[in-house]
C-alpha cells in the first residue's frame, strides 16, 4: 500500500504547486504605433551599428571606419603604413572616454594552435600598447587572441594568409 501512497502524494504535491497563468500575462506586448502600412521593418547589422556609433566611426570616407591592421608573416610589430590609423583611433578614444575597444589578434593557419594563439595575443597587445602610448586609457582597451579561429579569407595561398594576419579593432556595440 505504501508503494501507491507515496507516488500519489508526490503527484498531488506537484499538482498543487502549479498555477494557471492569466491570459494577459501570456500575451505578447503590442506596439500601437502606425505609419509603416502594416509592413514589418527589417534592420541590418550595419544600421544597428551606425545607430550606436557616431558617424565618424562608420562613414566610409573616415579613416576611423578602417579597423584592421595587417602584419607580416610571424611578426607582431605595427607597420609604418598603419601608424596613422592607430593614431586616429587613439585620438578618438582620448576624446571619447565613454567608448571601449576590443582588439582581436588573428593569425593565418600555419603553425600550431598554441603558437598562433600566442602570436595573435602579441599582435593585439602591440596595437593596445600603441593606443595607450598615444593617449587612450588602459581600461578603455582590451586585447584578446583569436589565433587562427576567425579567418577573413578561407583560402590556402599567400594572399589569403596575408588577409588573416591582422588585428581587428571593435568598438563597444560591435562586440
Amino acid at each position: 500500500m505504501k508503494r501507491f501512497i507515496i507516488p500519489m502524494l508526490f503527484v498531488f504535491l506537484m499538482a498543487g504547486c502549479g498555477s494557471t497563468p492569466d491570459a494577459e500575462q501570456d500575451a505578447a506586448p503590442v506596439d500601437s504605433r502606425s505609419g509603416n502600412d502594416g509592413k514589418i521593418a527589417t534592420v541590418t547589422t550595419d544600421e544597428v551599428n551606425s545607430r550606436r556609433l557616431p558617424p565618424e566611426l562608420t562613414e566610409a570616407k573616415s579613416i576611423l571606419s578602417k579597423r584592421s591592421i595587417y602584419f607580416d608573416y610571424d611578426k607582431f610589430d605595427i607597420k609604418p603604413e598603419y601608424r596613422d590609423l592607430v593614431a586616429a583611433h587613439a585620438k578618438f578614444l582620448t576624446n571619447n572616454r565613454q567608448f571601449r575597444m576590443l582588439i582581436q589578434g588573428n593569425t593565418d593557419e600555419r603553425g600550431s594552435r598554441e603558437y598562433n594563439l600566442a602570436l595573435g595575443q602579441k599582435r593585439a597587445d602591440a596595437v593596445k600598447r600603441q593606443l595607450v602610448l598615444l593617449g587612450a586609457r588602459e581600461e578603455q582597451v582590451e586585447s584578446v587572441s583569436l589565433g587562427e579561429e576567425k579567418p577573413k579569407n578561407p583560402g590556402q595561398n599567400e594572399a589569403a594568409w596575408a588577409e588573416n594576419r591582422r588585428s581587428d579593432m571593435l568598438y563597444s556595440g560591435e562586440f
